[in-house]
């Protein structure tokens, strides 16, 4: 709620306030974006495991910033929440890319799958046919004033259904 009535103000003050908010004079005066590690966390997950030559393998997951600092990326703020002390202290980030890569068994290379953008709730869900067991990998190339982060499953692929 508290986040509504400062998101409804810094409208009613006009552009100048928005582009004032989305300085960097105003994130966190500790994070260096150039060294700005550990502020994302991108879980993720392939499924089903093992999976079924040909059938589809779900890559999902979820993108999250911590909230016990600030974080002002735009239209985007966390100022010391209220629900991230109580409840948790991680906030799902919203419309964000996640690359997708594929690296088959016996392979040195990554292969570029898919690139998909987090929900409003900073999930994120794509379907791909099994082809050959490898590791599965979402990348989040991170943003101005978050570091980037990922996740890797690895998956076996069984033959076809009798």
């Amino acid at each position: 709620m508290r986040r509504l009535a400062a998101g409804l103000a810094a409208a009613a003050l006009g552009a100048t306030m928005v582009a004032t908010a989305a300085s960097p004079a105003l994130a966190d005066p500790g994070l260096d974006p150039d060294v700005a590690g550990g502020h994302t966390s991108l879980k993720f997950d392939a499924s089903p495991e093992p999976a079924w030559r040909g059938k589809p393998i779900t890559l999902s997951g979820k993108l999250s910033v911590q909230c016990d600092e600030d974080y002002i990326d735009g239209f985007v703020a966390v100022i010391h929440a209220d629900h991230c002390k109580t409840q948790e202290t991680w906030h799902r980030l919203a419309w964000k890319r996640i690359v997708i890569l594929f690296q088959p068994d016996g392979s040195g290379r990554w292969e570029h799958v898919d690139t998909v953008r987090t929900s409003g709730k900073g999930y994120f869900a794509t379907k791909v046919p099994a082809r050959t067991s490898g590791t599965w990998r979402a990348i989040f190339e991170g943003a101005k004033w978050l570091a980037p982060s990922e996740g890797k499953d690895w998956v076996k692929v069984v033959g076809h259904r009798r």
